[in-house]
């Protein structure tokens, strides 16, 4: 079986999977941290790996960018393959100066404008929530690994690009407490909980709109592995 995105059969996927946006990323999580990675999905170039982790099966496949790629992938992965745990693995925009490049943040929900959720499934809400249960089995994973990791309200934004310059993040920082935008975890949320899956978000923080600090491309596809390591050991107790 496949979908007119994912040339994967049934049962080539885990039932735990790590989602980066960047496709590249994904191949690198699959190559330097799963035995045996075996590639499952190349269309559009959206690349999926299945693999073990300390011999527990684990997949890895990229969203894309936003909330309509996101919502398209994690939904086939929950409705035709099986999959029950979503973890994103993803990069984000710090909000406060608190929040200092290559930290490490655990979504405690999403705030969003967007309208995928209410016209996806009819939700009429600007907040979704992660997976209470998946939260607490990666911040007991990150205690255990000695990586520090942030539980903060996040926002997921629907544009990179604002018309008139992207100033209203003191706004959104100070009304909704959010240290931090990215842009699918709302999406991604909203399908778990429409599907009765789980799903949850670990960011590194890869810019800062308050210091103007940035990391670069080629760290943003390699230097995140304090977030990848804390995914793939709550996947290991998910499936043990």
């Amino acid at each position: 079986m496949s979908t007119p995105h994912n040339r994967a059969e049934k049962g080539d996927f885990a039932k735990t999977v790590l989602m980066p946006g960047d496709p590249l990323r994904a191949k690198y999580i699959a190559e330097t941290f799963l035995e045996n990675p075996k590639l499952v999905n190349d269309v559009r170039n959206m690349l999926g790996y299945t693999g073990t982790y300390k011999g527990v099966p684990v997949s890895v496949m990229a969203s894309g960018m936003g909330m309509p790629s996101i919502g398209i992938y994690s939904y086939e992965l929950y409705k035709f393959y099986d999959v029950e745990n979503i973890i994103r693995v993803g990069s984000a925009g710090a909000y406060t100066a608190d929040v200092d490049l290559l930290d490490v943040v655990l979504a405690s929900k999403a705030y969003s404008q967007s309208s995928y959720a209410k016209m996806q499934g009819g939700a009429d809400s600007e907040l979704m929530y992660p997976d209470k249960d998946l939260n607490k089995v990666i911040a007991e994973s990150a205690k255990e690994s000695g990586i520090k990791v942030l539980e903060a309200p996040i926002h997921s934004g629907d544009v990179f690009y604002y018309q008139d310059g992207y100033s209203k993040f003191k706004d959104i920082n100070k009304e909704q407490g959010c240290v931090c935008v990215e842009m699918e975890s709302y999406a991604l949320f909203h399908n778990a909980n429409v599907l009765s899956k789980h799903a949850a978000c670990l960011l590194t923080i890869s810019d800062s709109l308050v210091t103007a600090k940035e990391t670069t491309a080629k760290e943003r596809e390699t230097s995140f592995n304090d977030m990848i390591r804390v995914a793939l050991e709550a996947a290991a107790k998910l499936d043990a």
